[in-house]
């Protein structure tokens, strides 16, 4: 879900998307997804060659994404646009990704998520390139601008499933891998949008977009060095091969409504979209970027990203039995970011307010990623991440959009309160729902048997959940 993209999902709201580490291939070790190794419950990835690859790519892949709300928001109302306009530019590549996710799931089950991905890297290095051409000589369109979304969206929907499989795949302990990929680009948004706006005030937007290309180059080489094992297939004939590609999404629409907890948190994760995070971000952005300056902007992300380090350390340590209740609670912290903007506070409230919502998505989209590749078999767990992205962004293109009318209407600060109000309300009705709050993790059910809501899924023919191979 989390956030590489920069779309939310469940998994990914901080940014990214998302997306999206352990034991590598290249040390002959090939550990099961639901594996967790012993130490107390602290093990740790093993930091080989192929977790560094794919660690390294993740993190600067999310210093580039942390970068682009400033020069989206700094650049388009340099050239006269205003919050509609910034909101709609973010509309456009999350409308891409959340309507074709789950096509890229299917693909992803049926090529080389490696290759995918390296596709969708280079893509993107070739539209932030011509967007950084089109900042620099001063012709910025709206329409273009859109259009390079888009594309970008279609990039990131082909990209996106492949970061789910991936992580199982090389993690000996994934909620630790988990945890560390989430403190890495934590880091980098830490560095982002402070280097972005440095950007901006002494260059240009368009030196942001230039260096958003750059690291979508670097992601790109390194994943073109990293080495998978195979991915071993449970059970039932691999239905990727030989089936039919609407029978595929028939099945990973199947696994995913058999799981109560899953679809239920989607669901709820839709609220979410359009009424928190899809308007927070971009009034967020135009608000503090008018009244304080784009420096002033990039300190207050530069303090999300310290909350989110602080929640990835957190959730390295934590090991709650019910993890979906111990992240429900912990969302409740992203209260402080559109409060304290709302509320019109100085910059240090504002970013004191981040920090703290920041510590609280991240502690959240660790317990929610971890789940997802623990939970569910490997050979549908590209389309039942799919699904999962999908579900949880499908609503946040709506309340981007949204956001610059609500602006006008109401004001932006009466806007950003009412999100503030919401995001309590949605962690409230997830702890309400009983799939959710009482969902075991996977290496704490032992050889017991799974809550009913998942019995669907269990009773599916060939299929063997990771935590009892």
């Amino acid at each position: 879900m989390t956030g590489t993209s920069s779309q939310s999902s469940p998994g990914e709201a901080a940014g990214r998307d998302d997306l999206v580490a352990g034991a590598g291939a290249g040390s002959g070790i090939r550990v099961e997804a639901g594996a967790d190794a012993g130490d107390g419950g602290r093990a740790r990835p093993e930091w080989s060659r192929d977790f560094a690859l794919f660690f390294v790519a993740r993190a600067v892949a999310r210093l580039g994404d942390t970068m682009l709300p400033v020069a989206l928001a700094a650049g388009l109302l340099q050239h006269g646009y205003g919050a509609g306009a910034v909101g709609l530019a973010m509309a456009s590549t999350a409308a891409a990704f959340a309507g074709l996710v789950v096509f890229g799931g299917v693909i992803a089950d049926r090529f080389s998520t490696r290759k995918l991905m390296i596709g969708a890297d280079l893509v993107r290095l070739g539209t932030q390139a011509l967007a950084a051409v089109l900042f620099y000589s001063g012709h910025v369109v709206l329409w273009e601008i859109c259009v390079i979304g888009l594309v970008n969206g279609v990039a990131g929907a082909v990209f996106q499933p492949g970061v789910a499989s991936t992580v199982p795949r090389l993690a000996s302990d994934v909620q630790a891998a988990n945890g560390a990929i989430r403190i890495a680009e934590s880091a980098a948004q830490l560095a982002g949008p402070a280097a972005a706006g440095l950007l901006v005030g002494f260059a240009s937007p368009g030196g942001v977009f230039a260096a958003h290309a750059a690291t979508y180059g670097v992601s790109a080489l390194c994943l073109l060095l990293l080495r998978l094992p195979p991915l071993i297939r449970t059970g039932a004939p691999d239905s990727t091969a030989t089936g039919a590609f609407t029978a595929d999404l028939v099945e990973g629409w199947r696994e995913f409504r058999a799981r109560t907890w899953l679809w239920g948190v989607i669901a709820v994760w839709c609220l979410y979209m359009i009424a928190v995070w899809g308007p927070t971000v971009p009034l967020v952005a135009t608000e503090v970027v008018q009244q304080h300056g784009p420096r002033a902007y990039g300190l207050i992300n530069s303090a999300l990203g310290a909350g989110t380090v602080v929640g990835g350390f957190l959730a390295l340590r934590l090991r709650p039995r019910r993890m979906l209740r111990a992240g429900a609670f912990a969302l409740f912290a992203f209260v402080g970011f559109p409060a304290t903007v709302g509320a019109g506070f100085g910059v240090p409230a504002m970013a004191a307010g981040a920090a703290v919502a920041g510590a609280g998505m991240s502690f959240w989209g660790v317990m929610w990623a971890t789940s997802v590749q623990t939970q569910v078999p490997s050979d549908v767990l590209n389309r039942i991440h799919a699904y999962d992205v999908a579900g949880s962004l499908a609503m946040m293109p709506v309340g981007q959009a949204l956001a610059g009318p609500a602006a006008t209407a109401l004001g932006a600060d009466h806007v950003l309160l009412v999100s503030a109000a919401m995001s309590l309300v949605v962690p409230a009705v997830l702890l309400a729902v009983p799939a959710i709050r009482g969902l075991i993790r996977a290496d704490a059910r032992g050889a017991h048997r799974p809550h009913a809501q998942d019995g669907a899924a269990d009773a599916a023919p060939g299929r063997t959940h990771p935590e009892r191979r």
